[in-house]
């Protein structure tokens, strides 16, 4: 196997897709409680900037907690694939 322009983006595809898997859940989680907070504030006419800060600190915490070992997985996989494939580059 060599190393073309086909293959190059075919690496870069999969280099993108696996950061938005890995990404994504904690972005999404993220937008997902900043929208939340800024209807209730809104709603309440609660203008408090710790207000929307603190509780995103808190979800990218707890979903990194608990998809750290799916994240990780996915990453090592990733890592691993690339890395076993060199050789057939030379």
């Amino acid at each position: 196997m060599e190393l073309t322009p086909h293959l190059v983006l075919q690496l870069v595809g999969q280099t993108l897709i696996t950061a938005v898997l890995v990404a994504g859940p904690i972005l999404g989680l993220t937008l997902l409680v900043g929208l939340l907070i800024s209807v209730l504030q809104v709603v309440t006419q609660v203008q408090e900037m710790s207000l929307t800060f603190i509780p995103e600190v808190i979800t990218v915490v707890l979903t990194m907690i608990v998809l750290a070992p799916w994240m990780l997985r996915k990453l090592l996989s990733f890592a691993l694939g690339l890395l076993e494939s060199i050789p057939g580059y030379f």
